[in-house]
């Protein structure tokens, strides 16, 4: 059985349209998580909210969000205004476009989610989305209200169902001549670029998501059942960083070709030991 859908709502295209459900494809629940305590008591930690001038504790029913306009000066918003302002959500997902999946820039890429279809009499309809979206080879931009917020989602065919991704929007994404602007440009080529393009044709692979792990939270997990078990609990050592040596040099032993002293080099020593 699926696990609990997050959404349901129609996907459309034109007047073609389909029940399909959003089902989360990422999830946290399996990470190491603590709770603050007091180390005097072993009690656990409530949060708590306190009015910044008074230091009172301010209830939840007087907690109202505010917009600051000037250095200290916020204006007031109560939920019932917030809740007008947001746009009422019809559960669909209007198709708008179809892009070439080549063209799609993953630097948008938000949260992914699992689209599938929300009842058995919607498979064949989906089923047909999904496989003119295959044997085409693009993915559709659709939007919706989406958890209280207008979202465009990029959806394209995987395996038996599809995958929906949220954007960024352009204005939260940086622009990459921002960050790239002080990058000096640097012709490589020659010996230099040809012993890179073989160190890459050694290391390919395929990607395998379970190869990864968390070290992180693997270690968090160690150091909890040490705890439990009573065992001493050792700091693990870093890996020491290597001397900086020639980017020609490293690229080479890199490649396993080492390091080749120039043919005359070789005869003068020869000479010298009166080889």
């Amino acid at each position: 059985m699926a696990p609990r859908a997050l959404w349901k709502g129609l996907l459309r295209i034109a007047e073609v349209s389909c029940p399909v459900a959003l089902h989360a494809a990422a999830s946290n629940s399996g990470r190491v998580t603590f709770h603050i305590l007091n180390r005097a008591t072993g009690n656990r930690v409530r949060r708590e909210f306190v009015d910044a001038d008074t230091g009172k504790p301010v209830e939840k029913a007087d907690q109202v969000r505010g917009y600051e306009i000037a250095e200290g000066d916020d204006l007031m918003l109560d939920p019932d205004e917030i809740a007008a302002a947001v746009p009422e959500s019809d559960k669909t997902l209007e198709i708008s476009d179809f892009i070439a999946c080549k063209d799609i820039d993953p630097v948008y890429f938000d949260r992914p989610y699992y689209l599938t279809p929300a009842e058995p009499m919607a498979e064949e309809v989906f089923a047909l989305i999904r496989e003119g979206m295959r044997r085409k080879q693009v993915a559709a931009l659709a939007r919706t209200v989406l958890f209280r917020r207008m979202r465009t989602l990029l959806i394209r065919a995987h395996g038996a169902g599809m995958i929906a991704t949220t954007l960024n929007f352009d204005d939260e994404v940086r622009p990459a001549t921002e960050v790239f602007r002080d990058i000096p440009t640097a012709r490589i080529k020659g010996e230099m670029l040809e012993l890179a393009k073989h160190i890459i044709a050694t290391k390919m692979g395929v990607f395998d998501v379970s190869g990864f792990d968390d070290r992180y939270d693997a270690a968090l997990a160690d150091l909890v059942k040490a705890k439990l078990e009573g065992r001493r609990i050792t700091q693990r050592k870093t890996a020491k960083r290597g001397n900086v040596v020639d980017l020609m040099t490293a690229l080479r032993e890199s490649a396993g070709r080492g390091t080749k002293k120039p043919a005359h080099k070789k005869a003068v020593a020869r000479q010298r030991k009166g080889g």
